[in-house]
């Protein structure tokens, strides 16, 4: 358990419970008044506290039942339904909450009021209507606390840490409402829910984040494959600091661009709608010393209870409440409190039981749980059946790292990638005929294995799951990585002519050769697959934008092939842009000398990220205009990008036709229909701009892009090298 993972159900649980415990607080003052108003008027007996608790027990089952039934539901569905499920419950969780807090934002100077007058009829009405009225009061808050505490523990990835938080901060509330109730402390009630209120807010927007990836994850929506950014190679899950950050904020190090811009886009919505609701509602809280008169219906209704007494009489018919004018159902429940309160607790109760017991089972789906600590990886695992098997595997290791299922042949069936420190993940497996065991290998520890399990499938269907995937070493990708190389250099060269080319236009002052030459260049460099600055500084050197930059395109450090083509397409002298030129080519041909260094391609274990990255590159910097400055060229580097994707997957066709065969294939198809819908944008012979094309042109590229992305999507997993500690 990490309590960084404690801390915002803690606040949660704190604020929730804290408003349902006021209500509680607020309705037994309000009985306790009212009592002691019957008892001035000569009333024959108080009234008692006994239907609240009873409504407050109901309330409890409610939110208990909701809870089960969360549970249990989501835990029979396939991964991609729970992952539906999740995002969805997590969507609604942040609405439901963001209603709360406006709420409450607008109506705890008037709460106390409200719930007396509440109170007040109840009793007139009888003690079952006082239970009822209870429940309905807690009710509410009980859902949405279970709720949205069910999604905060689901984005955290782990039960235990969350739920002591919201334990302790339900405990802290009822500690504190209590003494609130013997007046024991004071509490500016308005104050304290408005300045938690931002954190809850902040919360509330990563888990809005989280639910929409799991609706990603599970195809309900698009753009799962479109990453903002990844820091999980940068960050340590298991530090402290990043702890802290994705405990409190629910964030994680790697999102896609939905999840950020959604992120964004609540906080800078929800955060000014609250403070300006705030500003709004200070003219009518000027008026609140005179709302105590809605607290005195509290000692007038109870009049017609007691027609005995002669004092009472005056009053009466200003407010003629009696038997005759209740709805029926009100005058069966109000002198039946226990019956009520019976039906509050037994409803739920056994309506979730029925629920639960009529969920359909897993047929197919084998469940267990396995545990991993510093030197034991899953001493759990000792059988299993054929078929497909959803592992829950908990981390005890107070490390971050990688979890595997391996058969017999030491090929990968089951992966969990990343697992953080005290957390539980699902691990999804289809098991046939063989022998599997886990290989655990946790921060920087050597690799531990579980015992061997064997499993006999006999003639029944096993289903259709993920393909087992044999690990690559770096000596498989070593070959493919000279070929490539192979390919850069030559590209390289020609870029160098292309550059010594522009230089002598520049020289000349033939402007419009320089930009023939410029395209010419800057399409050698994309054909060197340089994707996600996989040169380092070199390749910001050589093709870096000025985002960033002090002073923009005008910052010294703004340089390389871009730095030309916003001076040539923005009119500046040819002389102005010289030393650029000249720049420029030190910088090619450093690049060309340090080919094979560590820090640029030799590194073989890069090349299967390049197949992938270099098309994702495309979209995210040219299709989008990123890094247009001037020239108007993204489908012509586009289509140049498509030229080395296709040498890359050749390169690695071997490797990746062992491993997911038809794999290859489709992406080249994928690739020749990307190739085509991108000619078709050139007019007379010549590429044209993003806005010189028809919708339907940029429609066909679009669409050809994105389906070759999901294919490409699966190669760096498929060539992964494991750890090798």
């Amino acid at each position: 358990m990490t309590w960084a993972d404690s801390v915002p159900n803690l606040l949660i649980g704190l604020r929730e419970g804290l408003e349902a415990g006021l209500v509680v607080t607020i309705l037994l003052a309000a009985v306790r008044k009212l009592a002691a108003a019957r008892e001035e008027q000569g009333g024959e007996s108080a009234v008692s506290t006994s239907p609240i608790w009873l409504g407050v027990l109901g309330a409890i089952t409610l939110a208990g039942a909701f809870a089960a039934i969360l549970t249990f539901s989501v835990s029979v569905l396939t991964s991609a339904g729970q992952e539906a499920v999740g995002g969805l419950l997590s969507v609604l969780a942040v609405f439901l909450v963001t209603g709360m807090i406006f709420w409450m934002r607008r109506t705890a100077a008037t709460l106390s009021a409200h719930l007396r007058g509440e109170v007040a009829r109840a009793a007139a009405i009888g003690a079952g209507a006082l239970t009822l009225t209870a429940f309905l009061s807690v009710g509410r808050e009980g859902l949405e606390t279970t709720l949205f505490l069910w999604t905060a523990a689901k984005a955290s990835g782990q039960t235990v840490g969350p739920l002591v938080g919201a334990a302790i901060g339900i405990a802290a509330a009822v500690v504190l409402c209590w003494l609130l109730y013997r007046r024991a402390v004071h509490l500016n009630v308005g104050v304290f829910f408005n300045r938690t209120a931002i954190a809850l807010i902040v919360i509330a927007a990563g888990v809005l984040a989280y639910g929409l990836g799991d609706l990603q994850d599970a195809g309900w929506l698009p753009g799962h494959t479109w990453i903002a950014f990844d820091l999980t190679a940068h960050i340590d899950p298991g530090s402290w600091w990043a702890s802290i950050i994705t405990g409190i904020t629910e964030l994680s190090p790697k999102m896609t661009v939905l999840q950020v811009t959604a992120w964004l886009v609540y906080l800078v919505v929800v955060i000014p709608a609250f403070l300006s609701a705030g500003r709004a509602t200070k003219p009518s809280q000027a008026a609140a010393p005179a709302t105590p008169a809605p607290a005195t219906p509290a000692s007038a209704t109870p009049a017609p209870a007691t027609p005995g007494t002669a004092g009472a009489a005056p009053a009466a018919p200003k407010e003629p409440v009696g038997p005759r004018e209740l709805p029926r159902w009100e005058r069966i429940v109000g002198g039946r409190p226990w019956l009520v309160a019976g039906a509050l607790v037994a409803v739920p109760a056994v309506a979730a039981g029925v629920t639960i017991a009529t969920l359909p089972a897993a047929a197919t789906t084998a469940a267990s749980t396995v545990t991993v600590s510093r030197t034991n990886c899953a001493p759990e695992w000792s059988s299993a059946k054929a078929g497909t098997q959803t592992i829950t595997v908990t981390n005890n290791s107070g490390l971050a790292g990688e979890v595997n299922l391996d058969n017999a042949a030491g090929a990968v069936v089951g992966e969990l990638e990343t697992i953080g420190p005290g957390t539980s993940a699902s691990l999804t497996a289809t098991l046939g005929n063989g022998t599997y065991t886990f290989r655990c290998l946790m921060g920087s520890h050597a690799a531990t294995l579980s015992q061997p399990v064997t499993v006999s499938a006999g003639t029944e269907t096993v289903g259709t799951g993920p393909v087992a995937v044999k690990p690559v070493t770096v000596n498989d990708l070593t070959p493919p990585n000279k070929l490539y190389q192979g390919y850069a250099a030559a590209q390289l060269t020609d870029l160098a002519k292309a550059v010594t080319a522009l230089n002598a236009d520049l020289k000349h002052n033939n402007v419009a050769q320089a930009k023939k030459d410029w395209l010419t260049a800057q399409l050698d460099w994309e054909r060197v697959g340089a994707s996600y600055d996989s040169f380092g500084d070199l390749g910001l050197a050589v093709d870096g934008l000025p985002d960033g930059l002090a002073d923009g395109v005008n910052d010294k450090g703004f340089t390389g092939l871009h730095r030309l083509e916003y001076g040539l397409w923005h009119g500046q002298p040819a002389k102005e842009l010289l030393p650029v030129a000249a720049t420029l080519q030190q910088n090619v041909a450093a690049v060309q000398k340090n080919l094979t260094s560590d820090d640029l391609t030799g590194d073989p274990t890069q090349l299967p990220l390049r197949a992938h990255e270099i098309i994702e590159d495309a979209l995210r910097d040219h299709l989008s205009a990123v890094d247009d400055q001037g020239a108007g060229a993204a489908y012509a580097m586009t289509y140049a990008d498509t030229q080395v994707d296709k040498v890359a997957l050749n390169d690695l066709a071997t490797l990746l036709n062992e491993r997911a065969p038809g794999l290859v294939a489709t992406a080249n198809s994928q690739l020749a229909t990307l190739d085509q819908a991108l000619l078709a944008t050139k007019a007379n012979g010549q590429w044209q701009s993003l806005t010189a094309v028809s919708l339907d042109q940029r429609q066909h590229v679009n669409a050809a892009i994105g389906a070759l992305l999901e294919t490409l999507s699966s190669v760096p997993t498929l060539l992964e090298v494991p750890p090798s500690h």
